[in-house]
């Protein structure tokens, strides 16, 4: 099926601003709560959103063979479960019912008050329902910074890291969309000097710029998924901060890896962007020496250029950008990581969730977590408002974004907003 939605000379009958991550080309999917305070799943052109089950209810879908209530559903899941062939006659219907030289829906001012909403007349949730979720550690400059930190530069990457796609399996319960405050964790620290651990509030509680994409049903139990085939079961990416409290990180990670220093939150935009929205952006994954294992072997471009930024956001103060970075400079693409995951026959399942990893480039300034850019604390960022940051502070809100641009199009992400409050304070009974 031709990729009629990614036509870069369409335009919508919808005002979309020239800046936009949303234009008609993108056409994301995501849940939002209505001004009827009703669930539905919708998508978005400029500042519109759209409810996708209205416009399924009066008509504009038909020939493509949808269950009534697919669009009627709070989460994305048996949206996703139904395959690539229906993502992409659902994008190609829509953008086709938005071309600026399509009047049937632009000229029926009754449905178009039932089906597009202002934004500031919705409120956006959390887009699917996340099952398992699994996170990468796929970025080589990352690695070798941190591995650089704490086991020194010639010891940097651990002997299996050139060969497989380091991660592992995370908490779904505590991912948040936009928007959702969390509070600093608490855990175990052994302190500097100290023989013995601590118990209190993590001090080093840190962001992680990441990107994480969303699969659909793609195999039975015992059976892999060859790399070449792995992307046709991913539905789209989000931008993605997986949440990292370093001191809590660093007591507990020998030998079983993280736990309680990564599972108190991660946060994903709200807005899934399809992999065919992102078709023109593809672009070569870095060179890989040693040559992978041949499971592991891909052709063809498999990264995709998506400038990615992070800043933060002090209580009543203006945003400093403290990272810029790129989703293209992962050393282990998407294909790799489903194929790898599922190589040993593990299940994946529709609404599950692959981080990428902290995206880092080469340069200081686009290292994708403080722990990198702050080297351990040693080297404080400025903030507008003349404070300083070593890692996040209470109160601080953690802002990230993503988007794609060539000559054509820009395809965008939209953002992230995350506070962090203090320690949670459990309100005494009366």
């Amino acid at each position: 099926m031709p990729l009629s939605a990614n036509n870069p000379n369409r335009t919508s009958w919808l005002y979309v601003n020239k800046y936009s991550d949303f234009p008609i080309q993108n056409i994301p999917f995501g849940v939002f709560l209505t001004r009827e305070d009703i669930i539905t799943i919708g998508t978005r052109i400029g500042d519109t959103a759209i409810d996708l089950g209205a416009l399924h209810q009066l008509g504009y879908f038909d020939g493509i063979p949808l269950t009534d209530d697919i669009f009627l559903q709070d989460s994305l899941n048996d949206f996703i479960a139904d395959g690539r062939k229906t993502w992409r006659a659902v994008r190609n219907r829509v953008a086709e019912i938005f071309d600026a030289n399509n009047e049937t829906l632009k000229n029926n001012t009754k449905h178009k008050e039932i089906i597009c909403f202002r934004l500031d007349e919705i409120e956006m949730q959390m887009p699917v329902h996340v099952g398992d979720y699994t996170d990468f550690y796929a970025s080589k400059e990352h690695a070798t910074n941190v591995g650089t930190m704490f086991r020194g530069k010639d010891n940097a990457l651990m002997p299996n890291w050139l060969h497989l796609p380091v991660g592992y399996h995370g908490r779904s319960s505590s991912i948040v969309t936009t928007h959702i405050p969390i509070h600093r964790p608490q855990g175990q620290t052994m302190p500097e000097g100290a023989d013995q651990p601590v118990f209190g509030p993590s001090k080093l509680v840190d962001f992680e710029l990441e990107m994480a994409f969303i699969t659909t049903d793609a195999n039975d139990l015992g059976e892999p998924i060859p790399v070449e085939e792995a992307e046709e079961y991913i539905f789209g990416l989000v931008v993605f901060n997986d949440w990292s409290a370093r001191d809590i990180q660093k007591w507990e990670y020998v030998p079983l890896g993280p736990f309680l220093g990564k599972n108190f939150a991660s946060s994903m935009s709200p807005w899934i962007v399809t992999l065919d929205a992102l078709e023109p952006f593809r672009v070569a994954s870095p060179k890989q020496d040693p040559k992978p294992l041949e499971y592991l072997q891909t052709k063809g471009k498999h990264s995709f250029d998506i400038h990615l930024e992070a800043g933060i956001i002090p209580k009543g103060g203006k945003e400093t950008t403290v990272c810029k970075s790129n989703f293209k400079y992962m050393y282990w693409n998407m294909a790799q990581q489903l194929a790898h995951h599922t190589v040993n026959g593990c299940p994946v399942n529709s609404g599950d969730m692959m981080g990428s990893g902290t995206i880092s480039g080469p340069t200081e300034d686009s290292y994708g977590s403080m722990l990198e850019l702050t080297w351990k604390g040693t080297k404080p960022i400025k903030m507008k408002d003349g404070t300083e940051r070593k890692f996040i502070n209470d109160y601080d809100t953690v802002v990230m974004r993503g988007y794609c641009e060539n000559d054509d199009v820009r395809i965008g992400f939209g953002q992230i907003k995350t506070q962090l409050l203090p320690v949670f304070n459990p309100k005494k009974k009366k």
